[in-house]
């Protein structure tokens, strides 16, 4: 009988793990992931407005503004938003944000509920419907800064803030297209229909 010394059984196996070991690595390294990019109004919108319909089921949304984070973020969006909802059944008002970002404090990544507070329509903004939100807000900085081009060229590095409200200075809703950190703060801003896209005035 043919005799097979042990070394010799091995050598297959051998043999194989050498081949796979010599074999070239085809994995694709993972590619990075991507940072957060910023975002429109109406987009930061959609995201909030489940939440707020959840806290109650007949919310509708009194005001929208961006949330400045970068120095400089991407025309007509931005990096965090914030959204007032009414409940008028309820008599209470309800902040929520929506963030590409964590930071400490209140504003977190993702979408995340304030607390409530009273309401009584006395202000000089009205609840409106979202049916009426059908210019974006980077659409909306098209339009003002078409208008704006001598005020864009001696402020070029001016922070902008969008506000989507219902006031009683036109009958549409409108965006306010705010060059500066706040209403109080600008000396200068745009208002476009958010229904039409439409120039509406400036503001000093």
């Amino acid at each position: 009988m043919l005799k097979i010394a042990p070394f010799q059984l091995l050598l297959p196996a051998m043999m194989l793990l050498t081949a796979c070991s010599d074999a070239p690595n085809t994995e694709k390294a993972k590619a990075p992931e991507k940072p957060p990019e910023p975002v429109t109004g109406r987009q930061a919108f959609q995201k909030m407005y489940p939440a707020a319909r959840a806290w109650d089921i007949n919310a509708t949304p009194l005001r929208l503004r961006s949330v400045r984070l970068s120095a400089k973020p991407e025309k007509g969006k931005a990096d965090a938003w914030e959204a007032i909802f009414v409940s008028q059944s309820l008599g209470k008002s309800k902040t929520f944000t929506y963030s590409i970002v964590e930071l400490e404090g209140n504003l977190h990544q993702g979408v995340f509920a304030l607390l409530e507070e009273g309401y009584s329509p006395q202000g000089a903004a009205s609840p409106f419907s979202i049916a009426a939100i059908k210019i974006d807000s980077d659409q909306a900085y098209d339009v003002a800064a078409e208008k704006s081009a001598d005020y864009i060229k001696k402020n070029p590095d001016k922070p902008i803030t969008y506000l989507l409200e219902q006031n009683r200075r036109f009958p549409d809703l409108t965006w306010r297209v705010i060059w500066g950190e706040s209403v109080s703060t600008s000396d200068y801003s745009v208002y476009v229909d958010a229904s039409t896209g439409k120039y509406l005035e400036k503001a000093h």
